[in-house]
């Protein structure tokens, strides 16, 4: 049955047409995903199809009593509203506690957070974790989401995608996340140019359905220029060929890859980076790490490495994985040397040329040219074999023609992440370490940023919640978790899931409370008292007190957490807000206050830990 007929569409944004005369339908138990490049009309796309948005011409027509569910990229809540109420509206507990689908979706979104809280002291990632939660609940004929997956960790994108394949309900998706597109969508709608492209199957059928459409269209236009060539070799394969219809089968995508090289040449590439780099990149011995150490001019936070000895190579490729809050960016910052170790050794090799992308956007002039302010840094960079400009890398990663010309005030937070990540290219360096350098990234853009890391020899450490993007960037995986080592694993994210499934992954904070809780049964008994008399046991807490602690516990490890993305964003901000000096003076007041309450939240977090280690 079809649920929702776009006829003849057209929509634009002042002189810029983002769709031209569209027409497609969208039938009950489709599970649809919506791809394209960032400003190209994907969000325009759903809100027409939602009804949302009217389009300038043609018509949108929806089944009678579609029940339509949508999530857009804000979530919009009243600040002193209980989280309860917001996910669960005016349902009675016994109602909404009876109901297992329910509680599977609280138990797997919100599991972590107080129901009975307000929703103003919800961080960004606990706030679209509620609005998915008030989304999933309800029942609809056709949920309509808009980068579901932001601020999820990839455990939370892998339930999302089980769940929503488990739905009745019909599906419209916008994500660049293409671990998620793959693992939800039945078809593919590409949004390009003001037309809407086609295609069956989830991601990686759309990407050998398009590459079989540019071959063809390649053909063409071969045959046009050089027609008689063209139409020999035309003749020569017969009949069957210009009658059979193109279909997705397995001997065509081998035909498609049977002459492309592997990815990247790993032998060539080791031996390239062995070269530039020695024996030596990062060894660290016996290294014990808290978060929040002294690099970082605060108190000792959770513990995230141990007593940890591992040794980093040239030319090794590792996604470092792990739940939030396990300590990933901490190792990142103990290796780029900006946070030192609480014990131990990190020997860095003489001969490393480091380049950290981290989460915070880098000090760019907002007065400066894109191109000008790549090419202060370098005009040329050899990557792998081949030379490139700082115009042809630009283009590349999608600064395009007048693009390079763009003054960097005028840029988005995505363009400026690019333009960070180029700067640190043209710097030579043979080791990077990169922070989530997927955020705010089209997929256009994210398969030219895997293609120049394919060629790019050195050693190379990332932390991603983009799953598709760790696998195919990184050989290697090592995993925090919790147990304050490096660990190994060879199943990669698999491995990882199956590792969480069975509760032996957790974030440092988690991990450091478990190990205080149980102290309180191995408890040493007190001395003999001053009257010569056996001495009273220490008065321990009840298992309500105890309970109350751990709960207690977790709320400010919540709100650390918070403060710490609060804190993170403010220096974004600032960064923006360069030239403005009195916006920069109240940011700046504001982030005093932030770190100021985090040391607090901090401090108290370490009273409640040390009691509970009493115990």
């Amino acid at each position: 049955m079809n649920l929702v007929n776009l006829e003849s569409v057209s929509h634009a944004f002042g002189p810029k047409p983002l769709l031209a005369d569209v027409s497609l339908g969208l039938e009950q138990g489709d599970r649809i995903g919506v791809v394209g490049r960032n400003g190209g009309g994907k969000t325009t796309l759903i809100s027409i199809v939602a009804g949302t948005l009217k389009p300038d011409s043609g018509r949108v027509t929806h089944t009678r009593g579609l029940r339509v569910g949508t999530l857009s990229q804000r979530d919009q809540f009243d600040p002193d509203a209980a989280v309860q109420d917001i996910v669960l509206g005016g349902r009675a507990e016994h109602e909404w506690a009876g109901d297992p689908a329910i509680r599977e979706i609280l138990a797997n979104l919100l599991g972590d957070i107080d129901l009975s809280g307000a929703a103003g002291a919800l961080s960004g990632g606990e706030r679209r974790r509620t609005a998915l939660a008030r989304l999933l609940v309800e029942e609809h004929d056709l949920l309509i989401l808009d980068e579901p997956t932001n601020h999820l960790d990839i455990e939370a994108i892998a339930w999302l995608a089980g769940h929503l394949v488990q739905r009745k309900s019909a599906l419209l998706v916008v994500t660049h996340d293409r671990w998620f597109l793959d693992a939800v969508s039945t078809r593919t709608w590409e949004v390009v140019d003001g037309s809407v492209e086609r295609y069956e199957g989830g991601y990686a059928a759309y990407v050998l359905a398009k590459a079989e459409r540019a071959r063809i269209a390649q053909a063409a236009e071969e045959r046009r220029q050089n027609l008689m060539r063209k139409e020999i070799a035309w003749l020569r394969r017969g009949p069957p060929a210009r009658t059979s219809k193109p279909k997705f089968r397995i001997n065509a995508a081998e035909a498609l890859i049977a002459n492309e090289p592997p990815p990247r040449e790993t032998v060539e590439l080791l031996d390239f980076a062995s070269a530039r780099l020695g024996k030596t990149v990062f060894d660290l011995e016996d290294v014990t790490l808290h978060a929040g150490g002294p690099g970082d001019g605060q108190g000792a936070g959770p513990l995230v490495l141990d007593h940890c000895t591992y040794q980093f190579g040239p030319g090794d490729r590792i996604g470092l994985i792990g739940v939030n809050g396990s300590g990933k960016s901490s190792v990142l910052r103990l290796l780029s040397g900006t946070v030192a170790a609480d014990s131990g050794r990190v020997v860095r090799g003489r001969t490393v040329r480091l380049a950290h992308l981290s989460q915070e956007l880098g000090e760019l002039d907002p007065t400066r040219r894109v191109l000008e302010t790549v090419e202060e840094i370098r005009k040329y960079v050899q990557v792998g074999k081949k030379e490139w400009s700082a115009s042809q890398l630009l283009e590349r990663l999608g600064f395009r023609g007048e693009a390079q010309w763009k003054v960097v005030g005028d840029l988005s937070g995505g363009e400026r992440r690019r333009l960070q990540f180029l700067r640190l290219i043209m710097d030579e360096p043979n080791v990077l370490l990169l922070d989530e350098p997927t955020n705010d990234l089209d997929i256009e853009t994210l398969t030219e940023l895997e293609d120049l890391l394919d060629g790019w020899p050195g050693t190379l450490v990332v932390v991603s919640h983009d799953r598709y993007f760790l696998e195919r960037v990184a050989d290697r995986c090592l995993a925090l978790l919790g147990d304050g080592r490096l660990s190994m694993l060879p199943g990669g994210v698999d491995e990882y899931l199956d590792r969480r499934a069975r509760g032996a992954a957790v974030s440092a904070r988690a991990a450091t409370a478990a190990k205080a809780a149980p102290a309180s049964s191995t408890a040493p008994s007190a001395g003999p008292s001053p009257d010569g008399g056996a001495a009273a046991p220490k008065a321990g807490l009840s298992a309500k007190e105890l309970r109350e602690l751990q709960k207690e516990l977790s709320r400010l490890e919540r709100q650390i957490d918070r403060l710490g993305e609060r804190e993170a964003q403010l220096h974004g901000e600032m960064a923006e807000a360069a030239t403005d000096f009195e916006r920069l003076a109240k940011l700046d007041a504001e982030l005093r206050e932030v770190v100021a309450q985090k040391e607090s939240v901090e401090l108290e977090w370490m009273t409640v830990a040390e009691r509970l280690e009493e115990q």
